[in-house]
């Protein structure tokens, strides 16, 4: 069927329903069939096709147009928007262009303002960029033109809809058996952990698997941007998302002013979705005045240079000496986790490390795990982290018994 006659046919049935009412799912479809049926070129169109058009205009009418085959499709990670009519998708890790678009920039505009009014977010001309989110938690970016020359612009990161566990990050071979374990125990002992990475590492995401290791007796806070954690198991759970001012400029509320709130709150622990700018010092204080096990991402390409990062968004918001700053760094934070994706495109945990502390004013790092490449089968990257060093610092495994039970296992397997 040609654009045309689509575009009739959605024509006909939006003049057939009274969209003052709050009409069902069911008597849309009814009424799409019967605009189908009396457009039809003299009952020629194949019931497959017949199914693929009533799909095409429920989705554009009650749905979010052709993105709602996008999200439903578990295996796509990333819908990128380049305009009404370029479309392209990250599928298993592979980019390709999609081979549908919009039927006009206008639907596109349209599209964007509902998935931004959906989350209390405000997108325009004046305002050109904003993050939203769907219901579903997918990360959602857009940048409207004058600024984006190509159109209107919207990036979409999908998430696992049953949300990360160490099983599955086992599974996909991101981590070992003996690294889950070891994780396990240092994020229910209360070690302070970053997760970082580049874009689209999978931080988040495994910052949902290391949530499964918190107890789940605790008071948790959440911070974000854009809410995208899914914390599960936790029944004693506060969920704070930050929010952008309005078009006045006024009711701002920062990541910032979210940490120093939650400081109130009594959390056993503080997770916050990402740091990216000056609340790097009020997420370090919170890690310092007894919130241990806090959990926060951030981007960096080494662990190393997550730490320079760290120093670079606390000047951003407070006129520190840079020894002053490492030692907030080096008392705060006890173990940072790299994450990275392969030439293969697969995500892996590529290094752990454990900051020990400061000497001569420099960090002094004990790494702890590191990805091992084994061999390249039919283009994928074959490999596992093989350990390194012991942990250091044990005081809190210490305090959280873990010690005492690894070594009662040692006893019972001969000493080893």
């Amino acid at each position: 069927m040609k654009i045309e006659e689509k575009q009739l046919i959605r024509s006909m049935v939006l003049q057939n329903m009274d969209l003052t009412d709050d009409i069902e799912d069911e008597k849309v479809n009814e009424v799409i069939d019967r605009c189908i049926t009396d457009c039809e070129n003299e009952g020629r169109m194949k019931v497959r096709d017949k199914l693929r058009i009533k799909r095409e205009l429920f989705n554009s009418i009650r749905r979010l147009d052709i993105l709602s085959e996008l999200l439903d499709d578990n295996e796509i990670t990333e819908i990128m928007i380049n305009g009404a009519k370029n479309i392209f998708i990250e599928k298993n890790g592979i980019l390709s262009r999609y081979n549908h678009s919009f039927e006009s920039e206008e639907r596109l505009k349209s599209i964007i303002q509902h998935i931004v009014a959906g989350c209390n977010r405000v997108v325009n001309e004046a305002s050109p960029i904003v993050d939203a989110r769907l219901p579903d938690g997918s990360r959602v970016n857009v940048v409207l033109p004058p600024v984006s020359l190509g159109g209107c612009t919207m990036t979409i990161r999908k998430f696992p809809s049953e949300g990360m566990t160490m099983e599955k990050l086992i599974e996909l071979g991101s981590i070992t058996d003996e690294v889950a374990e070891f994780l396990n125990k240092v994020v229910a002992a209360g070690y302070n952990i970053m997760v970082s990475g580049g874009t689209g590492a999978g931080k988040t995401t495994f910052l949902n698997a290391l949530s499964e290791c918190i107890p789940h007796d605790e008071r948790i806070v959440t911070i974000e941007d854009s809410a995208e954690l899914q914390i599960k198991g936790i029944d004693n759970l506060v969920r704070m998302e930050a929010r952008n001012a309005n078009v006045e400029g006024d009711n701002e509320v920062t990541i910032r002013e979210l940490i120093k709130a939650s400081l109130r709150m009594r959390p056993s622990r503080i997770i916050v979705g990402e740091v990216r700018d000056e609340a790097a010092i009020d997420m370090l204080t919170a890690m310092n005045t007894g919130h241990d096990g806090s959990l926060s991402t951030g981007h960096a390409n080494s662990s190393r240079d997550m730490l320079t990062r760290l120093e670079t968004m606390v000047l951003m918001g407070e006129n520190m000496p840079l020894y002053a700053i490492r030692q907030q760094i080096a008392s705060a934070v006890d173990i940072i986790i790299q994450l990275g994706r392969l030439r293969d495109r697969s995500r892996k945990c590529l290094e752990i490390c454990e900051l020990m502390g400061l000497e001569g004013g420099e960090y002094v790092m004990n790494k702890l795990y590191e990805f091992a490449e084994k061999e390249t089968c039919n283009g994928k990257v074959l490999g596992s982290l093989r350990k390194i060093n012991d942990l250091h610092n044990t005081s809190k495994l210490l305090s959280a018994g873990y010690i005492q039970v690894m070594n009662d296992k040692a006893s019972e397997g001969g000493g080893r």
